[in-house]
């Protein structure tokens, strides 16, 4: 059992680690931080999904800064809205349950010296797409 497990979460960390060297994409939004987390938000909820948390990444950097040296402003506002999808997730996963690795899934939005943007990270080829695509189309939503 125990080399099952080891085996199981050796491929996991195979799999995290390709999913690292993955890229993100990033569409403008043409309005503000509190209206493109609102479309984000709404874009999500319209598509009867749930949001489990909403990472608040720009408040913790800009808040902790200094305490690790740095007085360097990397987003005037960042946050992640990290979800699942009960379908699209199954699916993946039935056809391979190292797809785990991928799940929750998130969808950013920044803002840097004025610039809002809308993004979320890609995926691999294969079951996978499935999931891009249902985070391309909540973004695209949210873009209008």
């Amino acid at each position: 059992m125990i080399t099952k497990l080891t085996t199981f979460i050796a491929s996991l960390a195979f799999v995290a680690g390709s999913a690292f060297a993955n890229e993100s994409v990033v569409t403008p939004f043409d309005g503000s931080f509190d209206d493109a987390t609102f479309a984000v938000e709404s874009a999500i909820v319209g598509q009867g999904l749930v949001i489990d948390y909403v990472s608040h990444v720009g408040d913790m950097l800009n808040r902790t800064g200094a305490d690790v040296g740095s007085d360097v402003t990397i987003f005037d506002h960042a946050q992640i809205f990290v979800f699942c999808s009960a379908t699209v997730s199954r699916e993946v996963m039935e056809a391979d349950p190292a797809n785990l690795v991928h799940c929750p899934y998130g969808i950013f939005v920044s803002e840097r010296e004025g610039a809002v943007t809308i993004g979320y990270r890609t995926y691999p080829e294969g079951e996978m797409q499935k999931v891009q695509a249902l985070l391309e189309g909540i973004v695209a939503e949210a873009a209008e």
